[in-house]
């Protein structure tokens, strides 16, 4: 059974987890670390698929660490105590900007097997009996979140904080970084964060905040789709999602509880990450192939129900140049 580490201060990262000397082979314990989203219990055996591909291209255990901070996994790649991650756009391009060995490994195609549909979604919700107040003349309207109690994911989330942090600034003509705050000065009257976007789409099931940022894949686990299928694909300002009966907890506490979007926009879809001084070409290349193989695509715990991807997807090669639009957004380009 591997080992599985729970990380919960920042400087615990000061204490060398391994060393690969020179990118050399066979040296051990290999780290995969992972974001908040992913390190709870329900995620179990999606993690340790992923792994497994890993360790079978590269012929050595892999211990994962669980983590409950975005900066923790971003802070470990930097300082080279961590090999691989799955980051989004946003933490990848900040990992990326502090140390250059770390490069996208793969990414998740979109339904069409290409990078073309490779995306998912940021989306704004508020509960269902609260719609009303944001909508202007029948219309939902960004003016109408001045003031409110707002949720965001951390900010270092990409459809948790820089995507949607981007669209409300540039409607209100503010510094994204203004909305870390809260107040009557600012934009809104409290921010706070969920820590990952179960707590952020939590934040606002449980009314600590009038409205929050999460992703469609994030908390597709514990709801239903008012447009079924066609509603996580594409979800669209007005879509309705209903927290499921069963759903593993805090969400079984609010079972029935309905969450309207208000605005939803895409996103480039998240890439597994390494940091390529850690490993040697070979390994490197023998980890890509493992990855882009027909064999992990058929992977119905990768890519089905329980996987963190949709069946009938893959994972493709992609360059660091392909998450420039995220960095635009930044302000890292």
């Amino acid at each position: 059974m591997k080992k599985v580490l729970l990380v919960l201060v920042i400087a615990a990262l000061a204490l060398p987890l391994f060393a690969t000397g020179e990118g050399e082979a066979g040296q051990e314990p290999v780290v995969w670390i992972w974001y908040p989203n992913e390190s709870v219990p329900e995620r179990a055996e999606a993690r340790a698929a992923l792994i497994a591909v890993a360790e079978e291209a590269l012929g050595v255990e892999i211990e994962e660490q669980l983590t409950t901070d975005y900066a923790i996994a971003i802070e470990a790649l930097v300082n080279e105590n961590a090999t691989f991650s799955w980051f989004g756009g946003e933490g990848y391009t900040q990992a990326h900007a502090r140390n250059e060995a770390i490069l996208p490994l793969v990414v998740d195609s979109g339904s069409s097997g290409t990078l073309e549909d490779a995306k998912y979604y940021s989306m704004l919700g508020a509960l269902v009996e609260n719609a009303d107040d944001y909508r202007v003349n029948g219309e939902f309207d960004l003016d109408t979140l001045s003031q409110k109690k707002f949720s965001f994911v951390s900010n270092s989330s990409t459809s948790g904080f820089r995507v949607p942090s981007s669209v409300i600034s540039s409607h209100f003509s503010v510094d994204a970084q203004d909305l870390l705050e809260g107040g009557p000065d600012f934009v809104f009257s409290e921010v706070m964060f969920g820590g990952n976007h179960q707590g952020s789409f939590f934040n606002v099931l449980d009314e600590r905040a009038d409205l929050g940022a999460f992703c469609n894949v994030c908390i597709n686990d514990y709801v239903e789709w008012d447009r079924g299928e066609a509603g996580f694909n594409d979800p669209l300002p007005g879509d309705v999602i209903t927290v499921i009966e069963g759903a593993d907890a805090p969400f079984d506490s609010v079972p029935g509880k309905q969450v309207v979007f208000i605005e939803t926009v895409p996103v480039l879809n998240a890439p597994l990450v390494v940091n390529t001084d850690m490993i040697s070409e070979e390994q490197l290349q023998a980890v890509i192939d493992a990855f882009t193989s027909d064999a992990t695509a058929a992977n119905t715990a990768i890519f089905g129900e329980g996987g963190f991807f949709r069946e009938g997807r893959r994972f493709l090669t992609v360059e660091d140049e392909w998450y420039d639009p995220i960095r635009r957004l930044s302000g890292l380009q």
